[in-house]
């Protein structure tokens, strides 16, 4: 194995990481957004209002992306199991 190999595999990790959890920091990033400006137009300053609107999106685009990205992390262990006596040989 060569240090390229491993920097592709480790490359390739990131992406798949990042395409992950794309749709649910989206979310959170979109929800807390919604949620300052309720907050700044009302003057209410508090902290906890933020929390639990962000947590129900996240768990919503869990259920809602869950399959995809179980198919997606799924998919790519399935790929590196596959090479990995290319990897070794």
């Amino acid at each position: 194995m060569t240090p390229t190999t491993v920097v592709d595999i480790g490359r390739h990790a990131v992406e798949i990481l990042l395409i992950i959890s794309a749709p649910m920091l989206g979310a959170a990033l979109i929800t807390g957004l919604i949620v300052s400006i309720f907050q700044a137009a009302t003057q209410v300053n508090e902290m906890t209002l933020s929390f639990i609107p962000k947590l129900i999106a996240v768990f919503l685009v869990i259920v809602l992306a869950g399959p995809w990205m179980i198919t997606l992390m799924t998919d790519y262990i399935r790929r590196l199991y596959s090479s990995i006596p290319s990897l070794i040989g």
